[in-house]
């Protein structure tokens, strides 16, 4: 499988029933939707809330959504500090049939380049699938460095990097220390600035929401023909109105996609009084969709 085919990555959520149990049923549904819409899979990333999921759950989750034997590649979250636990999670998961996976810059130590290209480095040694580094210092704390990027640029399991600190500048930057690797935009707000500017693809939370509607949306600013940046924008930002992923888990249980809102704590679905302004701009992707499918 050819996982460069997909300029499109679901961060899947992880779908709860009232109870807080893992819902494998709204689980099959979701996956379901992303197969039919040729996205690939992102499973325990943050937007899963993989860092708040019991180790039996993540391996449930996992075994579950490989168990479908879907058609879509499977990349999967590894996010810690703590090295030994992080290589023991990577052990377990290379006896699993997955394509990929998304490593993010260490949490809460805030390491410096050689820290950084010393720990992303033992990590891959470890592993024998690509890799994507990611950026998201609005939740680890540091932005990924640089001067790591170029020092890891050569790695055999150097494939690409999520940047999602919401900055075009910073894109470019990692673009050119990354010695030809590829790029996939973070943000999905930003997907038309980012594939100007060089991105070849888009890892999403919208698309969980909207699928088939976000993988246009990616493929139209690939090609540059999208002309609604605007409506875009403002639905994939009214998805963040509350902390990731409690506004596109509210919506997907709205529309019926999952069985409910339900959060992993600390995260909770209460934190966000009504689903008014998501139902309005769920309404406008689908008049969008309706109109340039």
């Amino acid at each position: 499988m050819d996982i460069n085919q997909f300029p499109l990555w679901t961060a899947l959520v992880t779908p709860l029933n009232l109870e807080g149990k893992v819902d494998f049923k709204s689980l099959t549904n979701i996956v379901n939707q992303q197969v039919s819409a040729q996205n690939g899979l992102l499973i325990l990333g943050s937007t899963a809330e993989a860092l708040n999921l019991k180790l039996s759950d993540k391996k449930a989750i996992l075994e579950h959504v490989i168990s479908m034997k879907p058609s879509s590649p499977i990349m999967v979250g590894v996010g810690g500090h703590q090295l030994e636990e992080t290589l023991e999670w990577l052990s377990y998961l290379e006896t699993l049939p997955v394509q990929a996976y998304l490593m993010v810059t260490p949490l809460y130590a805030k390491p410096g380049p050689h820290g950084q290209t010393e720990w992303f480095k033992t990590l891959m040694d470890a592993v024998t699938r690509p890799v994507m580094l990611y950026n998201v210092p609005c939740r680890t704390a540091v932005a990924m460095s640089v001067e790591a990027v170029k020092n890891l640029n050569t790695h055999k399991n150097f494939w690409a990097i999520k940047e999602a600190s919401g900055s075009v500048e910073k894109m470019k930057e990692y673009l050119a220390a990354a010695g030809g690797k590829r790029v996939y935009c973070g943000d999905d707000a930003l997907m038309p600035e980012f594939s100007a500017a060089g991105a070849v693809g888009l890892v999403s939370v919208a698309s969980n929401a909207w699928p088939a509607e976000t993988n246009l949306y990616v493929r139209k600013c690939l090609d540059k023909t999208l002309e609604e940046k605007q409506m875009w924008a403002d639905a994939s930002n009214s998805l963040f109105i509350a902390s990731n992923p409690v506004p596109v888990k509210r919506l997907m249980s709205e529309r019926g996609d999952i069985s409910s809102p339900r959060m992993v704590a600390p995260l909770s679905d209460k934190d966000l009084a009504s689903a008014e302004v998501l139902l309005t701009h769920d309404k406008n992707v689908k008049l969008w969709y309706g109109e340039h499918k």
